[in-house]
């Protein structure tokens, strides 16, 4: 049976910018498989040895108190490089967290992320794609879709890759279902979300003589409003090879 491994991923930070020196401070990872949650899920704190900055404490609220007695990335790396290894990763902006990883990974020179993961898939871009023009952020997509944050007075990164899990189930659940309509049951593991167009038969719906004039009476009144100049009777007229 094929296996589709996928691990939904957020990190916390010290600041915005991994290239001047800020660090991980948080990795919350939830485990997918063919779809369904495992509780094969990592989550670890960090020390950066370094302050965060305020906006950035604003967010998550963990401060370097909390954080001291916590492990640097380097003693989790090879663990952390292990659980995500050959799995899809599901991120939202994904440039942000792995190029927070990547920095971490090259401290230690190590490989950045995508040398080995299967794939990053990035949920802001699929948001994007499909509501073109609206809020996009984690917060707003949890709004949209009904997902319940009300136990989320700071960002986790744990918590934050738990409702992103659900944001991303309820973005691809239109596949889902597009798989079970036409099969008739639940989608095998490993199968993909597509449909054998040419095993349906599609109804050919003519339309009747009384729609067909109605439009004939709208082509004529373009007609008339171009001068006879419009460039559908010039085509229409041209005889079909």
């Amino acid at each position: 049976m094929n296996v589709h491994r996928q691990i939904v991923l957020d990190t916390e930070t010290t600041g915005l910018s991994a290239e001047n020196g800020d660090r991980i401070i948080e990795l919350g990872c939830i485990e997918l498989v063919n779809r369904k949650l495992t509780g094969n899920d990592l989550h670890r704190y960090f020390n950066p040895e370094r302050e965060s900055h305020e906006d950035a404490l604003r967010v998550h609220g963990l401060t370097n108190d909390r954080l001291r007695n916590e492990p640097k990335f380097e003693v989790l790396a090879a663990e952390i490089i292990e659980y995500l290894r050959d799995a899809e990763l599901i991120i939202h902006n994904a440039a942000f967290d792995e190029g927070f990883l990547d920095a971490e990974f090259a401290r230690l020179g190590l490989g950045p992320l995508r040398s080995f993961v299967a794939d990053i898939t990035d949920t802001l871009a699929m948001a994007k794609s499909v509501y073109p023009g609206k809020r996009n952020s984690l917060d707003a997509l949890c709004d949209r879709f009904g997902i319940d944050r009300s136990n989320r007075s700071f960002h986790g990164a744990k918590l934050d890759a738990q409702l992103l899990a659900d944001v991303y189930i309820h973005l691809t659940r239109g596949q889902e279902n597009l798989l079970i309509d036409a099969a008739g049951g639940e989608p095998q593991p490993g199968a993909s979300a597509t449909v054998e167009l040419r095993a349906l038969t599609l109804p050919v719906l003519r339309a009747s003589q009384q729609e067909l004039a109605a439009h004939e009476a709208v082509l004529k009144q373009l007609d008339t409003a171009s001068g006879g100049h419009a460039l559908f009777r010039a085509v229409s007229a041209v005889p079909m090879a």
